[in-house]
């Protein structure tokens, strides 16, 4: 083996070089090969597979939130039975037109059995929402604080819904007694047109 026959080394009489010296030419052949297959091919193989993997993590928190929804659909179910029971319920508490007379009259009484003298008491026009209307009252009532604790209590105990708003407590000029402005509100189911 003599290093100075390397010198002597052409591309024209590659089938006369020694054995060594093509094995390492295919060797370095080889190398290079390879290098280049794994840098134009594999090398995008690794990053559709680093794509797909984070996919995959995705698919599975997602497949596990699906699975604890269905794990507790029957659950579900019996919570939305008893919301629309519930809801059912509360909409038995809404006046509809015909009872709407009948709650300004006890809503008055509510007020006269608590002691309260009225000044005021205006049923307003009803203001319609999603599903249900606002029926607002204003009232101006005279009495005294306890007197108005007892009214608003009454009004809570109400089989139907009644609700205070805008609540305004002052003494009266001259004299001893206290008056309360409020807007007392009632609720009516809107019935589906159909």
């Amino acid at each position: 083996m003599d290093l100075s026959e390397l010198n002597e080394l052409t591309l024209d009489n590659v089938g006369e070089w020694p054995g060594w010296v093509k094995g390492v030419v295919v060797l370095l052949l080889c190398g290079l090969l390879i290098a280049g297959g794994y840098y134009y091919h594999v090398k995008d193989l690794y990053g559709d597979l680093e794509r797909v993997e984070k996919k995959e993590l995705s698919l599975r928190k997602e497949f596990e939130k699906k699975q604890a929804k269905a794990v507790n659909l029957e659950a579900y179910r019996a919570q939305l039975k008893e919301i629309e029971d519930s809801f059912g319920a509360m909409l038995r508490q809404l006046p509809d037109k015909t009872e709407v007379a009948a709650l300004l009259v006890d809503v008055s009484q509510t007020g006269l059995a608590s002691g309260l003298e009225f000044e005021l008491f205006q049923p307003m026009p009803e203001v319609k929402k999603d599903f249900y209307a606002e029926l607002p009252i204003k009232i101006r009532v005279v009495g005294n604080y306890h007197e108005f604790g007892e009214f608003v209590s009454g009004l809570a105990a109400l089989p139907r819904i009644v609700t205070v708003h805008d609540v305004k407590i002052y003494r009266r000029k001259g004299g001893d007694k206290l008056v309360m402005e409020a807007t007392a509100k009632t609720y009516r189911y809107l019935e589906e047109e159909g």
